[in-house]
């Protein structure tokens, strides 16, 4: 892939938990149904913090920058 593309694709990567926890929060905020003996609202913070951890490490390895580190 193109470095320009990959630094693109990593910027929009990290939309993605500010999305998912702050914009979307309000629509789940509820209590039912229950997932995993946990309330769905908490249910909801716990996945997107464990996601957030997925999606920094995916644009760890995408950041060309990184790589420079490597070849060095």
């Amino acid at each position: 892939m193109d470095g320009d593309f990959k630094m693109k694709v990593v910027y929009l990567l990290s939309i993605l938990p500010f999305i998912g926890m702050l914009c979307i929060l309000p629509f789940v905020n509820r209590v039912e149904p229950f997932v995993f003996s946990m309330p769905f609202i908490m249910f909801w913070v716990a996945i997107w913090t464990v996601l957030t951890s997925v999606i920094l490490g995916i644009m760890y390895k995408l950041d060309p920058r990184n790589k420079e580190d490597d070849k060095k």
